[in-house]
């Protein structure tokens, strides 16, 4: 899997254009909760699979900083806007108070599976990018909240 220059907002975008119509397909076929269950492991699949190609393209020296350094993609053109709360080598904790990924969703007609398409990766990318990298989160604007909660950090596994 292959980086883009194409800001992640508008990779999304394509993304579920893409899968909108085979999602509404897969639902006719068999069921909302199979379809959702599907579409969720073959995002995780490539969500972990994108953030190992992140990591080879750092030559596999990854940290908690440098899988920091990455959010201004995730908020290119004003995608996200964010509340940093705390920055070290440690954990990274802030809040996004403006999601424009799930008013995308929304407007798609997609809202009820935003949560897959977007929120989901933000754990499992973590995961193919660096498994010491943990994000807790409690709360997502694209479940209605006021805000999403990102506490990510850093934690030694063997």
């Amino acid at each position: 899997m292959a980086k883009t220059k194409l800001p992640i907002l508008e990779q999304r975008r394509i993304e579920a254009n893409i899968i909108k119509p085979i999602y509404k397909e897969m639902v006719e076929r068999l069921g909302k909760e199979q379809a959702s269950e599907i579409l969720r492991a073959a995002i995780t699949s490539d969500s972990i699979a994108q953030g190992a190609a992140y990591a080879e393209g750092e030559g596999g020296e990854t940290t908690l900083e440098g899988f920091h350094n990455l959010l201004p993609q995730w908020k290119a053109n004003g995608a996200l806007e964010v509340e940093m709360l705390e920055e070290n080598d440690k954990q990274v904790h802030y809040n996004v108070t403006r999601c424009m990924y799930a008013e995308m969703y929304r407007e798609m007609g997609l809202a009820e599976i935003g949560h897959i398409l977007s929120c989901g990766r933000d754990g499992t990318f973590c995961t193919g990018y660096n498994p010491n990298i943990k994000l807790d989160r409690t709360q997502t604007i694209m479940e209605g909240k006021s805000h999403c909660d990102f506490r990510y950090r850093w934690e030694e596994t063997n």
